[in-house]
């Protein structure tokens, strides 16, 4: 959309011509800036609810950055996953992001430039074990920047029962729940067993040689008998994050 097409539309709203409400479906789907290597969404926050994230893997340290300045530059919070603490430091040394910080087990860049309102409900992070914890953590970023309070429970897999029943009152009063397991992966279907909400399942890389880097633990959730477990890939904290948020969110509004 031009300069003089969005003065069109603004014209039009004022003259009541158009409903703010149209507008705003017009608007929805642009713009993009065009870096020449991305194409930068900045229209994926009222899309979506949330602004674009920053993917890094494949990318070089230069492309981040200046994805991570487009971003940043309409105010918005920024988040980046997967990224080395060289990504980091690289963005540190432009004096740009002053409240910029690195979260470290979840190898995540968060910039927060607007205040964040926390969600009335917490959704619980339970994980199977202290291994998957980085996962987790992947998980517990991306929701708080998107405004959801959370609670990791950790290390109370199937190895140990007893663990995760001393915090059923925490999984009972949630609207959603992210359970994160390597191994066998079969805590998704145990807390699904025992709990009216959905539950998001995440299955990680962590196991022995027969666990296959996290195919047997997304094997077992995906056949779990367990009504309302939905699964997301191997490792994925991020997407389990979203869904979770998305859930949520709908939720407390009343939709």
């Amino acid at each position: 959309m031009t300069a003089e097409q969005l003065k069109k539309l603004l014209s039009q709203v004022k003259n009541g011509k158009v409903t703010i409400d149209e507008a705003i479906a017009k608007l929805r789907h642009l713009p993009f800036e065009d870096l020449g290597f991305a194409h930068v969404d900045h229209h994926r926050q009222l899309r979506c609810g949330f602004p674009e994230v920053i993917y890094c893997p494949g990318k070089t340290t230069d492309q981040i950055v200046k994805i991570f300045e487009s971003l940043a530059e309409k105010g918005n919070n920024v988040l980046a996953t997967r990224a080395e603490e060289a990504v980091f430091e690289a963005l540190v040394g432009t004096n740009k992001f002053p409240n910029i910080r690195y979260e470290k087990s979840a190898k995540a860049i968060v910039l927060e430039q607007k205040k964040i309102k926390p969600s009335k409900s917490v959704i619980p992070i339970v994980t199977a074990g202290t291994a998957d914890l980085p996962v987790a953590a992947e998980a517990k970023v991306t929701a708080e920047i998107m405004g959801q309070r959370t609670e990791i429970i950790p290390d109370v897999g199937v190895a140990g029962l007893h663990r995760l029943l001393g915090h059923m009152e925490q999984l009972r009063n949630a609207n959603v729940i992210i359970v994160i397991a390597g191994m066998e992966g079969a805590l998704a279907s145990v807390v699904g067993g025992l709990v009216s909400c959905p539950v998001i399942a995440v299955p990680t890389s962590i196991g022995t040689g027969a666990s296959f880097g996290g195919i047997s633990a997304l094997l077992t959730m995906l056949n779990s008998c367990a009504a309302g477990v939905t699964v997301v890939n191997i490792d994925n904290g991020f997407s389990a994050a979203v869904a979770a948020t998305l859930i949520n969110k709908r939720i407390e509004a009343g939709k």
